[in-house]
This record gives C-alpha cells, sequence and structure tokens, in this order.
C-alpha cells in the first residue's frame, strides 16, 4: 500500500497537475498568483507521502543574525546591481524607460504600500521558494531516484519552470 507513495506514476502525475496549474494561470484562469494554488498542491502531496516541509529543506536556521545578514548583504549588492549596472543598460539598449505605471496606486499610500510587501514577501519570498525549490526540485529529483546528475536536471527544470512565471 505505501509503494505508490513513491511510485514514479505519483510524481508524474503530481507532475501533470503542476502543469496544468501553470497553463491555468497563462490563460488567466487563476486570479492574482498561481503560487498559493502550487503551495497548497505541495502541501497536499507532502501528507499524502507522508513527508513534512522539514524533509523537502525547510528548516530553522542556528544563527538568525548571521542569516539576516547575509540576507540584507546579498539584497544591497543585488539592488545596487540592478539600480546601477542592468536597468541603465536595458534602458541604453531599449531606448526607454521601465514602465512603472502599475506601482502609481502605492505612491503616497503607506496602506497599500505596506500591503504589497507583504503580499510580494508571502508570495515571491516564501511561497516561491517552497514551491520551486522545496517542491517541485525534490519531485523532479525523486523521479530520477535522486541520482547525482539529477539534481542537476532538477535545478535546470525548476529554474526554468521559475523563468516562465516571469514572463
Amino acid at each position: 500500500m505505501s509503494e505508490w507513495r513513491q511510485s514514479k506514476w505519483l510524481i508524474l502525475v503530481e507532475l501533470l497537475v503542476v502543469t496544468l496549474i501553470f497553463i491555468a494561470d497563462a490563460k488567466h484562469l487563476i486570479p492574482l498568483s498561481k503560487t498559493p494554488f502550487l503551495l497548497a498542491f505541495g502541501w497536499i502531496s507532502l501528507r499524502v507521502r507522508k513527508l513534512r516541509w522539514r524533509d523537502v529543506g525547510l528548516s530553522r536556521y542556528k544563527s538568525w543574525g548571521k542569516t539576516l545578514g547575509y540576507g540584507l548583504a546579498a539584497g544591497l549588492a543585488l539592488e545596487a546591481f540592478q539600480l546601477f549596472i542592468s536597468q541603465p543598460l536595458l534602458v541604453h539598449v531599449l531606448k526607454k524607460q521601465p514602465d512603472l505605471e502599475f506601482f502609481r496606486a502605492l505612491s503616497g499610500n503607506l496602506k497599500w504600500t505596506l500591503l504589497a510587501i507583504a503580499g510580494a514577501w508571502t508570495l515571491a519570498a516564501f511561497g516561491e521558494e517552497m514551491v520551486y525549490r522545496g517542491y517541485l526540485m525534490n519531485r523532479v529529483a525523486d523521479l530520477m531516484n535522486r541520482a547525482r546528475w539529477a539534481w542537476v536536471v532538477r535545478l535546470a527544470s525548476a529554474t526554468f519552470a521559475f523563468s516562465c512565471v516571469l514572463r
């Protein structure tokens, strides 16, 4: 009875459902974000297989100070790169400024700005990391018996899936 929980067929069915969620999102059938649907589906998959998020990589850090320090340094470095290198380069190549019209509603509105930040942190920072790196990468690796080369394939496939979100 428990063999079906580790079967390749279950993995393929799960990946098919994930693909259908991506397709529904691409056809604008999912409001706002597909991440909550993917996160819920990942949680259901873990429960069915009698696993926890900890089993796919979610754990407590031993040093929050160090983790936050590294995160802050990396965030500042990425922001500086985007602000001083990539954005000016793109403006030069494309000959136009970025369209920030979508964010006009946040200008001067602290309440909506804080809600937008909380939503982005929840959906992007936590939700997408759990879905793409916690759930999808592990299921692709499971499909290939977690062989060493499977981790390279899972990284490439999860990166590809994540890049489809940015389109």
